[in-house]
C-alpha cells in the first residue's frame, strides 16, 4: 500500500482520484514507457530514457492543462490504496475546446478492473457538464479491442477508419470513435 497522493484531486469517481501531474511525477510516467505490453499499440519504436520522460514528456503533458484549464493529462490513483494506476487525457482537439480527445493508459496491474471505463465516463460527463464540450472523440488501433470496447461502453461510436502512421504495431488500421452531446442536454448520456 502506498500513501495517497498529496495533490489536489481534479475529479473523483467511486474508486479513482484523478489529479494533476506534478514536476516530480517522471518516475510514474516512466513505468508506462518501459512496459512493452502497455506500449504495444502506441509504441513509436524506441523507449525514452527516464531523463527524457522527466525533461521532455512530462512537461509536454503538464502544458496541456496549463494552456487549457479543465483539460489535460490526469494521473489516476486508486482511492482505497492511493496506488498510481495510470493516466487519462481529456484535451481539446486541435485547440478547439468544443471537441475533446479522450485517451487513457493504465498499468497492467489495473487492466480488466473497469478503471478505464470508470475514469473515461467521468471525464466525458465533466466535459459535457462543466467544460462546454460538444463532441468527444477517441481513437485506437483496430487490434486494440480492449481500448475500443472502453470507448464504446462510454457511448462513443465508430465514425471513421484510418491508417495510424505513428505506431510501429504491424497492423496500423485504426478506428476513430465519437460521441456528440445530445441536443438539449447539459450532461450527455454517460
Amino acid at each position: 500500500m502506498t500513501t495517497p497522493p498529496l495533490r489536489p484531486v481534479v475529479l473523483r469517481t467511486d474508486r479513482l482520484d484523478l489529479a494533476e501531474f506534478t514536476p516530480e511525477d517522471g518516475d510514474l510516467l516512466y513505468r508506462h514507457e518501459v512496459d512493452p505490453e502497455v506500449m504495444r499499440f502506441v509504441d513509436t519504436g524506441r523507449a525514452p530514457t527516464l531523463a527524457q520522460v522527466r525533461d521532455e514528456i512530462l512537461p509536454r503533458l503538464r502544458a496541456v492543462g496549463a494552456e487549457h484549464p479543465g483539460f489535460g493529462f490526469f494521473p489516476a490513483f486508486e482511492r482505497a490504496t492511493g496506488e498510481y494506476i495510470g493516466w487519462f487525457h481529456y484535451r481539446p482537439l486541435g485547440g478547439d475546446r468544443g471537441v475533446a480527445d479522450l485517451g487513457y493508459q493504465l498499468l497492467r496491474a489495473a487492466w480488466n478492473r473497469g478503471y478505464a471505463t470508470e475514469g473515461a465516463r467521468a471525464l466525458v460527463r465533466r466535459g459535457f457538464r462543466d467544460l462546454g464540450v460538444e463532441r468527444v472523440v477517441g481513437s485506437a488501433l483496430r487490434a486494440n479491442r480492449a481500448s475500443i470496447r472502453v470507448m464504446e461502453k462510454v457511448g462513443l461510436r465508430p465514425v471513421e477508419e484510418f491508417t495510424e502512421t505513428r505506431a510501429t504495431y504491424p497492423d496500423r488500421r485504426a478506428l476513430r470513435l465519437a460521441l456528440d452531446r445530445p441536443r438539449g442536454s447539459a450532461r450527455g448520456p454517460c
